[in-house]
């Protein structure tokens, strides 16, 4: 028996902000980027292809705010073309195909305007696009039309959507629904314990559990909102707090603890969900977003009929640029045991100036290895076989997770149409401060428990050249960061709870002793720029080298960091650097430099120390070969606690609750 179930609706943003309309309607036509088999093996060519991709095709036509008549409908002009060939309302025909028990599906759509004309159209996964079938009004007042449409070709890759063309008068198209018949046991939606970490950003996060609270289409799908607050500024005390909690009444609750970070937080969500036991996913979701709710109930629909228990995420949109992607699908690169986008993909993707029906890469399904805890539904089975986050603060948790999830045979699935804004990774200063420690740490880590390789393929060697590029940089606190990242590492795994309440505050403590880490807001409490001899010929020192200077520079920036430091630069800066400018190759030049951060909100002083260099270069040296022997060792180790480490029991010990409270008694306890 079955019995038809709604899997995606047309939607429009309620806010009717422009900047974000090229995700839901485009007035441009497609213009697809060539073939990358038609472009060949030639390196010259790839790269010339590879520059043309990310020109903008847009011609500036925009859909005006007057024309969304309500969630659910759009006002299209006579004569006019618009495409729902777009991010929230495109229909991701791959990844149902690839995933879920849904082999075909069924397209309402409701509209109304003589002579207004709709097309269904689909996409190969090499982008290509084919009409599908079409209709017109053709009679006053409102008209459905129906498709039928099969999953069948979309092994690889591929879309549904439609385009609708204005008559002589104005149409709207009043709605449109993609439905499937499903099992009987589908129908029933699940619900989600929503986990949100916070700390110190009341308001954003009061905002967003307001805008998660007023969405009546997404309340029957909250079973929790569980708000884990790790800060000294409560949430409860913004003044945005009372008006979510009184629409969300006893499904909010506000747990107060200790900073345990990011991982501390979503892993008492977790705990919680599991405890409680009521709902069928938990949704990891960062504080400082914008959420589309409706991302939301696509995501529990698409887990609900799913083949087997799948890890559904969200995307992630730039919360400054509205329309830019920052990944359409991450994995972890295996020899260098990193995080990247998927090789055949493209990062900080903006919509509005190429569209979905434009960009040919778009168009191939995006199998992942994990997805970012910005937005991620976690099915409560998987977390109960698999166990909770690992104890890592910040940085990792989320990948690794996906990880452990997907050896125990638990995919994961970046699902286009649920996303959230959320600020750019770009913005943050983490690869230098104090976040570097995490970085380092947590990665070699996940590497320990995960990587295929012998001695984690080329981690530990990367990780010794990024040690040294950092000495050259003169970011002393940096490196010492990361060494002593690599000595707990080597401390084993059981130490990782432990520290998680006072680790942070251990590490400030600790780079702050180093001139590089100490930030002024003010330029001018530092000395002025000052150098004894002047650029060559009055030429600019900052550049960007070719390859070949490069690997000159590589070699010798290392050794010219023994040299004395030239007098002047003892008492003044030689120059200031933007953030942008501040790569090795430019700061190894120099004895002292002012550099800006990448917030933008203070510098720093950085000074040559050949003493300090010296020592550490020998510690560097000294630490990465104990690594590289006694990695199988260690992977053996941190394998073998992993299922301690993760468990529920052991989260309980840590956030100091009996382990067998109940998720009132830890409410109890916690605030």
């Amino acid at each position: 028996m079955s019995t038809t179930r709604l899997l995606q609706r047309q939607i429009f943003p309620v806010d009717r902000d422009p900047d974000v309309f090229a995700l839901y309607v485009d007035l441009e036509e497609a213009k697809l980027d060539a073939d990358r088999y038609d472009i060949g093996g030639d390196q010259a060519a790839k790269d010339l292809n590879n520059a043309a991709i990310r020109q903008s095709t847009s011609t500036g036509r925009r859909l005006r705010p007057d024309q969304i008549v309500s969630r659910t409908a759009v006002k299209v002009l006579p004569g006019q073309t618009i495409s729902f060939g777009t991010y929230f309302n495109a229909f991701p025909a791959s990844y149902w195909r690839r995933h879920s028990v849904v082999t075909d599906v069924h397209l309402r759509l409701t509209m109304s305007g003589m002579g207004a004309v709709v097309t269904v159209y689909k996409s190969m996964a090499r982008g290509h696009s084919q009409m599908v079938e079409s209709a017109i009004v053709t009679h006053s007042g409102s008209q459905q039309f129906d498709f039928e449409l099969s999953l069948k070709p979309f092994v690889d890759g591929g879309w549904y959507w439609y385009d609708v063309v204005g008559g002589d008068d104005p149409a709207v198209v009043e709605s449109a629904e993609w439905t499937a018949e499903v099992p009987d046991d589908r129908v029933a939606h699940g619900t989600v314990d929503m986990a949100i970490t916070t700390m110190n950003r009341q308001d954003f996060c009061a905002k967003l559990i307001g805008q998660l609270a007023e969405d009546e289409d997404l309340r029957p799908y909250l079973d929790t909102v569980f708000v884990m607050d790790q800060g000294s500024q409560p949430v409860k005390e913004s003044e945005f707090f009372p008006a979510a909690e009184a629409l969300l009444g006893d499904k909010l609750r506000v747990i107060v603890q200790g900073n345990l970070g990011g991982s501390g937080g979503y892993a008492r969500g977790q705990l919680e969900s599991i405890r409680k036991g009521t709902a069928t996913y938990a949704l990891m979701m960062d504080d400082d977003v914008i959420c589309e709710p409706e991302g939301i109930i696509r995501a529990v629909t698409f887990g609900d009929l799913a083949r087997r228990p799948t890890i559904v995420g969200g995307h992630m949109f730039s919360i400054y640029s509205r329309a830019r992607l920052h990944s359409f699908g991450e994995i972890i690169q295996p020899w260098r045991f990193w995080w990247q986008t998927r090789l055949d993909g493209y990062s900080d993707w903006d919509l509005s100036a190429r569209n979905l029906r434009s960009a040919r890469w778009l168009h191939r399904r995006a199998d992942v290895d994990f997805n970012g805890w910005f937005m991620c539904l976690i099915p409560r089975q998987v977390l109960e076989q698999v166990g909770l986050s690992l104890p890592l603060f910040i940085k990792w948790d989320d990948s690794e997770f996906g990880l452990r999830a997907k050896e125990a045979g638990f995919p994961t699935v970046t699902f286009p149409g649920a996303a959230v804004w959320h600020v750019p990774w770009t913005d943050k200063n983490d690869g230098v401060d104090w976040q570097a420690y995490f970085h380092h740490r947590n990665r070699i880590i996940a590497a320990l428990l995960h990587s295929t390789y012998p001695r984690g393929g080329r981690l530990v060697r990367e990780s010794f050249n990024h040690q040294v590029k950092h000495l050259a940089s003169l970011q002393y606190s940096t490196a010492e960061l990361r060494h002593l990242a690599i000595e707990d590492v080597l401390a084993g795994p059981y130490a990782l709870h432990g520290e998680l309440p006072t680790k942070l505050a251990d590490i400030n403590t600790f780079r702050k002793q180093f001139v590089d880490a100490q930030l002024h807001v003010d330029r001018d409490e530092l000395p002025p720029v000052r150098r004894k001899k002047p650029p060559k010929k009055g030429k600019a020192d900052i550049e960007i080298p070719g390859r070949l200077s490069m690997v000159i520079s590589a070699g010798l920036a290392p050794l010219r960091q023994l040299r004395p430091v030239r007098e002047l630069s003892k008492e003044f800066p030689e120059t200031e650097l933007a953030a942008m400018d501040a790569a090795w190759f430019n700061l190894a030049k120099y004895d002292a430099a002012v550099v800006s951060m990448k917030d933008g909100a203070s510098v720093a002083l950085y000074r040559r120390d050949p003493e300090h260099y010296r020592d550490l270069l020998k510690r560097t040296v000294a630490i990465h070969r104990t690594l590289y022997r006694d990695w199988a060792q260690l992977a053996e180790q941190y394998r073998a606690a992993l299922g301690d480490i993760t468990s529920p029991e052991t989260w309980a010990m840590t956030f100091g609750i009996g382990s067998e409270a109940t998720a009132a008694d830890s409410k109890d306890a916690s605030e």
